[in-house]
């Protein structure tokens, strides 16, 4: 019997002992990132049958535990998979919205200042430094689409770079884990017990892959993780991993994109929009839904500002009675980073119209002709002489227009084409247009009364091309024709500065679903330092009572072995 007693008290002392080990461990690790608590499984012994009835025969540690909750463990992933891919998305985004709404970098400054620069050339057409002051206005606005092409370039090449990182970051989390699920095996088959230190640290490292992209764990009978990214793909199998790499688009070879390489060795490029979640999922969704739209509307931008200021420039005639040229140039391929000025000598800028009209000298009636204006068929076949037209009361009729080219006159929407070479109508206040050339002629001409359309020679005072220029500010020519250069702009600037705002929102708000995910893991598997204080309490006095009854045991085999003598 107190042979039977001392066991009792070396299975209590054994078990108090496995108690304040583990306390302890609890203790040591508390700060450990991704430590699940773990706790003692004690059973009772065996009892033996004493004829009399069963005998307990102590305790016995059947295994230590670990608190653990798979189902909040998957909600922890998928909090923090969605937290780190909007904060990636995020920070990146946030760095646009500061560069367009800084009034120093932006373009909005750059654009009123080009057409303040185009109106003060309209009220002094013939001024050099009003003209040498419009284009450094010009100059201006290139450089500031330059600037903010290049700026978004050093970000597009920047998320290259985090790309790259974030792909070596997840191929070493998949081998940690591959390498992980090994150990674990072994352990576990060798003993037949829970190797918990092991298995947390494979948990963690599964959450950390999260934060670098969405992956899945599917658990396998024997304990180890198959993990799966994207559509599918499988990233760790056991023991074997496949690996993603990245590789130049082939649409782009300035771009990066993320492939998997599978382990036959194929390797293909993964889809963006099948790579979600995660700080990758966050960067590969901020490239293609908000930097490449910002960079490609910048781009249209460009082109369209200078398309339309350039046709109108054309229209116009410089300093030296020539044709107006290229205002703007745009590199092809290049979009906003390759618009630059076009004209270094004030004198080019076309400020003049290429016509002038007036009513001859003499005329006895009232009539009056407009200004005139031209369009772009007028530079395939431009005024190389003054043309006289005549008016005859008798027939009401206008004569004297070319020879080979038709005229059309409208009045009141409604326009009538006339043969070349015949007599045209005469309707008042009617537009009349022929040879890309058009103007008005109104009031009451008298029989014999005559208008001339000529060349402007000369004509270094006119604004009225620099006008027109000046009206391109306010005109719809952007979008279909929807909106201003401004409005374009503007867009562009709301676009990025809802997203980010709506991205703020929602990231606080997936940050505090991650909390509380975490907390509930926590409270479950986390240390509380009091309970384990307490613990260690109750394991010392186990420890102390099983001591004083192998004590006792101790005694009463000595009372034993002195009635034998």
């Amino acid at each position: 019997m107190a042979t039977s007693i001392l066991s009792i008290g070396q299975s209590a002392l054994a078990a108090a002992q496995v108690g304040l080990n583990t306390t302890g461990h609890n203790i040591a690790n508390a700060a450990t990132p991704g430590y699940s608590r773990q706790v003692v499984v004690q059973n009772a012994a065996m009892p033996q049958n004493f004829g009399f009835g069963f005998m307990g025969q102590g305790t016995e540690v059947s295994t230590v535990k670990r608190v653990y909750s798979e189902f909040l463990g998957t909600q922890v992933r998928t909090a923090q998979s969605t937290k780190s891919g909007l904060d990636s998305y995020y920070g990146q985004i946030r760095q646009i919205d500061n560069m367009l709404a800084d009034p120093s970098s932006g373009l909005s400054p750059a654009l009123q200042d080009f057409f303040s620069g185009v109106q003060e050339l309209s009220s002094s057409p013939a001024s050099i430094p009003v003209r040498q002051a419009a284009l450094s206005s010009a100059e201006t606005l290139a450089a500031r689409f330059q600037s903010i092409a290049g700026r978004l370039q050093e970000i597009d090449q920047g998320v290259n770079s985090q790309v790259t990182a974030g792909v070596s970051a997840i191929n070493t989390f998949a081998q940690q884990i591959a390498d992980l699920n090994d150990a674990i095996g072994r352990a576990q088959g060798a003993t037949g017990q829970p190797p918990n230190d092991l298995l947390d640290q494979r948990d963690q490292l599964v959450l950390d892959l999260n934060k670098e992209i969405k992956a899945t764990v599917v658990k396998q009978g024997d304990g180890g993780y198959n993990v799966f990214i994207g559509n599918g793909q499988p990233l760790v199998v056991g023991v074997t991993t496949a690996s993603l790499t990245t590789m130049a688009s082939p649409t782009d070879p300035q771009k990066i994109e993320v492939a998997y390489r599978a382990t036959n060795g194929t390797t293909n490029i993964v889809p963006e929009s099948g790579l979600a979640g995660g700080k990758l999922g966050g960067l590969l969704a901020f490239r293609s839904q908000a930097l490449e739209p910002m960079q490609a509307n910048l781009d249209t931008l460009a082109t369209g500002l200078a398309t339309t200021v350039n046709a109108q420039h054309r229209l116009g005639q410089d300093l030296n009675g020539n044709p107006g040229g290229d205002f703007f140039t745009v590199a092809p391929g290049m979009g906003a980073a390759g618009f630059a000025v076009a004209i270094s000598d004030p004198g080019l800028l076309a400020a003049a119209a290429p016509i002038r009209t007036a009513a001859t000298t003499g005329n006895t009636g009232s009539g009056v002709i407009s200004a005139g204006a031209v369009d772009a068929a007028y530079l395939s076949a431009p005024l190389a002489a003054p043309l006289t037209l005549s008016y005859s009361a008798g027939t009401n009729e206008l004569s004297g227009f070319p020879a080979t080219q038709a005229v059309t006159v409208t009045s009141g929407g409604t326009s009538t084409v006339y043969p070349a070479g015949t007599p045209v109508t005469y309707t008042p206040d009617a537009t009349i247009s022929f040879g890309g050339i058009s103007f008005t002629l109104g009031g009451a001409p008298a029989d014999g009364d005559s208008f001339t359309i000529e060349p402007n020679v000369g004509g270094v005072g006119d604004n009225r091309n620099a006008l027109l220029l000046g009206a391109l500010q306010t005109a719809n020519t952007m979008n279909g024709g929807t909106t201003t250069y401004q409005g374009a702009y503007s867009r562009i600037v709301s676009q990025i500065g809802n997203k980010t705002r709506e991205l703020d929102v929602t990231s606080n708000a997936a940050g505090k679903l991650l909390s509380e995910a975490t907390l509930s893991v926590q409270t479950g598997s986390g240390v509380n330092l009091d309970e384990e204080a307490t613990n260690l309490l109750r394991y010392q006095q186990a420890y102390q009572a099983a001591g004083k009854v192998m004590q006792i045991a101790s005694t009463l085999f000595d009372v034993l072995l002195s009635i034998g003598h």
